[in-house]
C-alpha cells in the first residue's frame, strides 16, 4: 500500500528530493523505474486522444466504448469487462468485472468524477491481487480533461 501511496503522490523514500539520482544503490542508478512505462505512456495518450474528439459529459459506458475504438485503431490487445475472479482455497468467493486489461498485463479503469478517491485506488488494486497483474492505471475523465493514477501492486 506504501509504494501506491508513495507512486499517488510522487515520491519514494530512496530517492533525493533533488535530482532523482541518489540512492542507497549508488550515484548513477535511478532507484524506481517506472513499469510498463512505454505502454503507459501510449494508453494514456489515447485517453488523451479520446477525449479530445469526444469531450466532457457523457456516462462511462460511452468512453468505454471510445476508448476501445482507439485501442482497436492502434492494434494494442486489449480485453473488456474482463472478469476478474477471487478464489479462496479451492473455491471462488467474489468477482470483479475491470474495465480493460491491455496486452495481458495492465488493467485500466475509468473513472467519470472530480478526483481521485481512496476508493478507487483500492478498486484496482483489487483488480491487481484478484488477477496478479503489476500496473493498475486509474483514467478520471474530468472537466478539465483526463488525469490519471498508475497504481503499483
Amino acid at each position: 500500500l506504501l509504494a501506491v501511496i508513495w507512486e499517488y503522490i510522487g515520491w519514494h523514500p530512496l530517492k533525493s528530493d533533488t535530482n532523482h539520482t541518489n540512492s542507497f544503490i549508488g550515484q548513477d542508478m535511478n532507484i524506481v523505474d517506472l513499469i510498463y512505462k512505454e505502454e503507459c505512456y501510449q494508453l494514456v495518450g489515447l485517453a488523451y486522444e479520446m477525449f479530445n474528439k469526444l469531450g466532457y459529459g457523457y456516462q462511462e459506458k460511452y468512453y468505454h466504448r471510445a476508448y476501445a475504438a482507439e485501442l482497436a485503431a492502434q492494434n494494442i490487445a486489449f480485453k473488456r469487462e474482463l472478469l476478474a475472479r477471487i478464489k479462496y482455497g479451492n473455491g471462488i468467493i467474489g468477482r470483479y468485472f475491470m474495465d480493460f486489461m491491455i496486452d495481458n498485463k495492465i488493467v485500466i479503469e475509468f473513472k467519470v468524477a472530480d478526483d481521485f478517491y481512496l476508493k478507487h485506488i483500492n478498486q484496482v488494486l483489487a483488480y491487481l491481487k484478484a488477477t496478479s497483474l503489476k500496473l493498475g492505471v486509474i483514467m478520471l475523465v474530468t472537466k478539465k480533461g483526463i488525469q490519471y493514477r498508475r497504481i503499483v501492486n
